[in-house]
């Protein structure tokens, strides 16, 4: 970005956030992050610095858990740090996964998690231990550089095991616009791998961030690509989306979304989920150039004054959907061809083995809220090691907390099936549909934004409502339930067919409605409810929809032709 370009960027509504200023006078992502990191005084870090770290893929929390205790005793909170990992498209090596897991057994709290945006989320890392978990993710050929901050984030992609070919074709061009689009500053190397120092000014910042510049973006940035008729990645969720058009069994291009994005504020109606629109079609060796004139877009026009209304939803709704694409197209010098058909038949994984087109298996794992631990008879993390040291193929975290075993061999097949056996692995055919169905954030006892449980309440929750499915008949059908300890919208809540969102300890907002291929946003049908209250009002729900439902008919859509609530057209009505 030219320095013209740099001081044309005006704040909306005001002056810059606090935030703006930190990352404008932190020297590329530098701050005193080399400092902090090593006083041996604190096991925190100071607030200006912890906001930078999230740009090199960290956040620090604490166990609020223990949070209470601890300052009984006089102690500072117990501060660990939460790792994220850049996975494109959710793909690993079988060594990488063996890397990450050895990681997470020496310097975190023996679990890793997969993320609803397919990357790995490590937790309780200690501040000591940082540098040392960063730069052995970095041996692996792996990076936390953008898994978190203002900036693109984790490039989502379908792992399509049915069609391998096209598979592989979606995520290469995820793993592309991830590495066209990751920042360029040299100060991760410098702070974590021990690169050689850069001195970098204004003067150069074409040189250093030439698409972010030094203030990077205004929020977050989330770029999906969906592959029909699969909407695992919730498409329309994305800031910018990609649906793969195929024609003749080859992919031919790509429709665009844009601005779609799912947080919100309780209380504030000026804030909302949205769904991304169908702006036009493009031809793959495009979809680099869209994705970067989209992301100037926002860099230049999004909200740097209000952080709440920052995110790149915000900017096109305030200008409008036309707008936006006439910027684009003037951006580009070419335009975007009309839309082309396609059509969406589920959100949810596939479970079980599926034999691709390549002749390889896929086996698709139910792993609840992407929890990777070992727990009882349930050897579910030392299982996947074990299957990681014999796996010829790779691994693939889906964008519902489910892990593909992929491009199994059939050599290979009998030896995977004796170990999932030996430790209890499964892909949930045992469990109910509703169940296959969920996500949840990891909520409390680690982020700091939770306002109540997710990760550790849903399961419970599921337990009573699994018999109330079985009395009416529903075990096996599938309803899109998700639940989130606040309404920053980790787990995609709008987009569940039922869904809850905390509100405070033991309370959750309660949705309906939302499409079961995630074209629909959900609707408020109770505030601040606990758990009686709701199984109290999902029984008699359940029941009606068990004998009422029209033919194909799902939960969402029934509960809108029944009036429980009024379908949502446009995150602009989701608070009316």
């Amino acid at each position: 970005m030219a320095k013209e370009q740099i001081q044309s960027v005006k704040p909306i509504g005001g002056p810059p956030s606090d935030v703006e200023h930190i990352k404008s006078e932190s020297n590329y992502l530098r701050g005193a992050l080399v400092e902090t990191i090593g006083n041996p005084i604190t096991g925190g870090l100071p607030e200006d610095d912890n906001r930078l770290l999230k740009f090199h893929g960290s956040y620090m929390q604490d166990d609020r858990d223990l949070r209470n205790e601890r300052e009984r005793s006089k102690l500072e909170p117990a501060y660990q740090f939460m790792i994220r990992v850049v996975a494109p498209g959710g793909v690993v090596t079988p060594t990488q996964w063996l890397d990450l897991d050895g990681l997470a057994q020496k310097y975190g709290n023996h679990t890793m998690r997969i993320t609803t945006r397919q990357a790995f989320q490590m937790h309780g890392i200690l501040k000591w231990n940082l540098k040392k978990t960063i730069k052995g993710i970095n041996d692996t050929l792996m990076t936390t550089l953008a898994a978190c901050g203002d900036v693109n984030r984790n490039v989502m992609s379908n792992p399509n095991p049915y069609q391998s070919e096209i598979h592989a074709e979606v995520y290469e061009w995820a793993q592309r616009v991830s590495d066209h689009l990751a920042p360029r500053t040299p100060a991760y190397h410098e702070i974590w791998l021990d690169g050689e120092k850069v001195v970098d000014s204004l003067d150069n910042v074409e040189e250093v961030e030439p698409i972010y510049g030094p203030v990077y973006l205004p929020r977050k940035f989330k770029i999906g690509m969906a592959v029909p008729p699969s909407n695992d990645v919730d498409v329309y969720s994305q800031d910018l989306g990609f649906i793969a058009i195929i024609e003749n069994g080859k992919l031919a291009g790509f429709n665009i979304t844009a601005g779609g994005g799912m947080g919100m504020t309780h209380g504030d109606t000026a804030t909302y989920p949205q769904l991304g629109r169908i702006i036009g079609f493009c031809r793959p060796e495009q979809l680099i150039d869209v994705a970067e004139k989209t992301v100037t877009i926002q860099r230049d026009y999004g909200n740097r004054s209000v952080r709440k209304n920052a995110r790149f939803k915000y900017t096109i709704d305030r200008h409008g959907i036309e707008w936006f694409i006439s910027e684009l197209h003037n951006r580009l010098g070419w335009e975007l061809e009309e839309a082309r058909p396609f059509h969406f038949e589920h959100n949810g994984d596939r479970y079980g083995w599926v034999k691709g087109s390549n002749g390889k298996w896929n086996l698709t794992l139910f792993i609840q809220s992407g929890r990777i631990h070992d727990e009882g008879d349930y050897q579910l993390m030392t299982g996947l090691r074990e299957i990681a040291k014999i796996h010829t193929g790779d691994f693939r975290l889906t964008p519902n907390q489910n892990l593909v075993i992929a491009n199994v061999s059939g050599q290979k097949k009998r030896k995977v099936v004796e170990l999932i056996a030996q430790y209890g692995l499964t892909d949930g055919a045992h469990h109910s549909a509703l169940r296959r169905s969920s996500l949840s954030c990891v909520a409390l006892p680690t982020c700091g934004l939770a306002m109540a449980e997710a990760e550790r309440y849903l399961p419970s929750l599921l337990d009573k409502l699994e018999p109330i499915l079985d009395q009416a008949g529903l075990r096996d059908d599938e309803i899109v339930i998700r639940m989130t300890g606040c309404p920053n919208g980790c787990a995609r809540p709008a987009l569940g067919e039922i869904s809850f969102i905390g509100k405070s300890a033991g309370k959750y907002n309660m949705y309906m409605g939302a499409g079961f291929v995630g074209d629909r946003l959900n609707k408020l049908y109770r505030e601040n409810i606990g758990e009686q209250e709701i199984l109290e009002i999902l029984e008699p729900i359940i029941h009606r929809y068990a004998k009422e439902r029209e033919q194909a008919e799902h939960f969402g859509d029934f509960v809108i032709r029944t009036g429980y609530v009024k379908a949502v057209t446009s995150g602009l009505n989701f608070h009316d």
